[in-house]
């Protein structure tokens, strides 16, 4: 329902800013829990951190949560671009080091999972654990050139445009009958982006290449993907999980693209179990 991401269940989910090393200024949302396990939480692409509040319910008991809204998205900073991965990581380090965090189990879905993987790869002393969910390394060689259509497309017909796309990636076809309001909420969050940040993000997902780095990870880390995510499918998963020594796999019987919003009490288990491994 989509009271489940838009009530004010969460009074005590606070929103705040941080301006990070380059002066962008960067938006969280920050669930004290003093003494729990800590989770730091990157949304998909053309989301922002009330993606993860399903999420975040399940795991308001048991976890303190840190929720990023990336450069370009949400209430964050509308920065110029060119975008990169490493960038992100770092804007995520910059909150984490000003919220005092030395470390934390840092997830991500999508977009976010690509930056949890960065981050990972860029701080794995800050990483205590990793959860990569509906999300690759790499997105094929011909990721630059599909990337930059994606942008065009946005560009030169509108993001309005998009969304039946996007729907049919996003969710299954049962969940888009039965929860047609939290599929608006993704459309309404989806069509009020920047232009300008969602090419630079578009540019950025079609140049990074993170294979040749999995083997440096040695954290405990959960590869989670939808048994029918066609953006970035089980293959992409497998090499995930491949890449990464102890690392473990789940396909979601039905799940497509953003998991977290349709399995959201699977997703916060997996997440608060890893987190426990740390």
């Amino acid at each position: 329902m989509l009271s489940d991401i838009t009530s004010n269940e969460l009074a005590d989910l606070k929103t705040e800013s941080h301006t990070v090393r380059d002066g962008t200024s960067i938006t969280y949302a920050h669930l004290k829990n003093e003494g729990a396990p800590k989770i730091t939480l990157v949304h998909s692409l053309a989301m922002d951190h009330k993606f993860w509040i399903p999420v975040i319910k399940e795991l308001r008991n048991s976890a303190e949560i840190i929720a990023v809204d990336c450069r370009g998205h949400g209430a964050s900073e509308k920065a110029a671009g060119p975008y990169s991965l490493e960038l992100f990581a770092s804007d995520v380090a910059d909150v984490l080091e000003q919220t005092g965090w030395e470390k934390s189990l840092v997830a991500g879905a999508s977009l976010g999972g690509a930056v949890a993987l960065q981050f990972a790869v860029k701080f794995p002393n800050r990483t205590s654990a990793l959860g990569l969910i509906d999300t690759t390394s790499c997105y094929g060689p011909t990721a630059p050139d599909d990337w930059a259509k994606r942008a065009n497309a946005a560009r030169t017909k509108g993001l309005q445009s998009m969304t039946d796309f996007q729907e049919s990636r996003w969710f299954s076809d049962k969940f888009r009958k039965d929860n047609p309001d939290i599929v608006q909420f993704c459309i309404d969050t989806f069509v009020a982006n920047d232009l300008d940040s969602y090419s630079a993000t578009c540019h950025m997902l079609g140049g990074f290449d993170l294979r040749s780095n999995l083997n440096e990870l040695t954290m405990p880390t959960a590869v989670i993907v939808g048994e029918e995510d066609y953006a970035t499918p089980l293959e992409m998963a497998q090499v995930l999980h491949e890449g990464i020594s102890g690392s473990t796999l789940e396909v979601i019987q039905g799940g497509r693209h953003l998991t977290p919003l349709e399995h959201p009490t699977l997703i916060a288990d997996r997440l608060i179990t890893l987190a426990r491994k740390a």
